[in-house]
């Protein structure tokens, strides 16, 4: 036995000759723990299964990090058809001794054969439904499912004790006394069984001693022997018995045995088929639901990745659309890399700085808008001049549309060409755009108030009406 403070081995004295940390309350709780293991693997070893249970936990309770005490619980567990509590202490054991442990063995045994675990989900499945059954009164169902259950897993105590309780429920005392011997050969003092046990075993009694038949007297001058499933008794003279007596008795005994075939067996096979019919038409439409609860569930799942992908695919177009990031990036280096090889040839400069969209400016880094606005700068004067001329070429034409595209890029190129920005606004009201002429006017007359043209863009202002 090791020491709880420092792991140093005890001694016969209640203190630790290492660390002197008090042990003689824990020498006696371990040797508790160690004698309820030591008992319940001796129950374990005459199949006193729930006896075993009852020991094992009581040592767990006094020392829960007993490994061996876990892995033989676990293996009882198992004995008694309770798969998932098995694996639960397994686990547990596997955590406290990673190495060197026999649960190992004992969970690969599970987790390596797949058709055992399905089996152990239907069982578990399939006893819960029995369950349900049970709550609502169905209980032909509950032991057609219970039956299931059993031949699933023949070990499943409480599989066993449930289908017996419906069978005494049942007045089924004789299939009640087999299921429970049964689960008595699997845990030999399980309480619940014995109980069960004794009430089908007092029915059983009183019915042997009371409603038996009386035993018909058979006489000694007769001679019996079977035919088959018939016992004949026929007299020592029998031999003068005439040939179409014997044949008229055989008859009869042909007619009695159909009319109880069809009176007994018929209805019995009929009522069985019917309960199966019944079952297969519940568990296809089980199988219904949860189809349809799949599909339901991939519908929106399907629902949900389409509009990820919708997403993404727009987060995608801002990046390599025309306009996105990608493009405006290149547009932008070819702007720069025309302005570094010709500075003169500010048309080139023009013709990618306008692929750029001005929202994608406002929202890009500041890196980006320092080198867009520099090179507009640098180029401002100059492109804003020629498309000035070119607006007012337009304009002059009554191309306006053509006009107030030119001159709008002037004015954007060169804010202070003012110019630009009264013929832009007279190019709208030309058109019949009042709102925009109306903001054109207006920002001349902020941005140019002591000019003869801010006077005339106010008397516009002044005329224009908004529809």
């Amino acid at each position: 036995m090791l020491c709880y403070n420092c792991g140093a081995s005890l001694t016969e004295h209640d203190f630790c000759t290492n660390c002197g940390a008090e042990v003689g309350v824990y020498k006696k709780i371990m040797s508790s723990a160690n004698l309820f293991y030591n008992e319940g693997l001796d129950r374990a070893g005459v199949r006193d299964l729930t006896g075993a249970i009852t020991s094992l936990r009581q040592c767990l309770k006094m020392n829960k990090n007993h490994v061996d005490a876990r892995n033989l619980l676990g293996l009882v567990y198992f004995e008694m058809g309770e798969y998932v509590a098995a694996l639960s202490e397994w686990v547990i054991s596997k955590n406290l001794r990673p190495n060197k442990n026999i649960a190992d063995d004992y969970l690969n045994m599970m987790q390596s054969n797949p058709s055992r675990l399905d089996t152990i989900n239907q069982t578990i499945k399939k006893y819960n439904q029995a369950l349900s059954y049970c709550y609502q009164g169905s209980y032909d169902l509950a032991i057609i499912q219970l039956k299931k259950v059993v031949s699933l897993n023949p070990k499943h105590v409480q599989g066993r004790q449930l289908l017996a309780l419906l069978y005494l429920n049942n007045e089924q005392w004789e299939d009640a006394r087999k299921e429970l011997e049964r689960c008595r050969k699997i845990d030999v003092n399980n309480t619940t069984t014995l109980r069960y046990l004794k009430e089908a075993d007092a029915v059983l009694d009183i019915e042997e001693d009371f409603n038996a038949p009386p035993k018909k007297k058979i006489s000694k001058e007769t001679i019996t022997y079977r035919r088959g499933n018939e016992t004949i008794i026929q007299p020592v003279g029998g031999k003068e018995t005439k040939l179409s007596s014997t044949i008229v008795n055989i008859v009869v005994g042909i007619a009695i045995g159909i009319a109880v075939a069809c009176l007994l067996i018929l209805p019995a096979r009929i009522s069985a088929a019917g309960e199966e019919s019944d079952l297969k038409i519940k568990e296809i439409g089980e199988q219904l639901d949860e189809k349809n609860s799949t599909i339901n569930a991939l519908e929106q799942d399907k629902n949900s990745l389409t509009a990820k992908v919708d997403k993404l695919e727009n987060e995608l177009a801002t990046y390599t659309g025309e306009g996105g990031a990608i493009s405006s990036m290149d547009n932008l280096l070819n702007a720069a890399m025309a302005y570094l090889s010709n500075p003169e040839d500010t048309t080139t400069v023009a013709s990618y700085l306008d692929l750029i969209d001005e929202g994608f400016v406002d929202t890009s880094t500041e890196t980006f808008r320092e080198v867009y606005n520099m090179l507009r700068t640098r180029i401002g004067s100059t492109v804003g001049g020629t498309y000035f001329e070119e607006g007012m070429r337009a304009y002059q034409n009554e191309q306006y549309d053509e006009a107030i595209e030119n001159l709008s890029k002037a004015y954007a190129y060169d804010s202070s060409n003012v110019d630009a920005l009264y013929n832009l606004a007279n190019a709208y009201r030309k058109t019949g755009d009042n709102v925009n002429a109306i903001s054109n006017y207006q920002t001349l007359v902020d941005n140019f108030p002591d000019t003869e043209l801010a006077t005339r863009s106010q008397s516009f202002l002044n005329e224009l009406v908004v529809d």
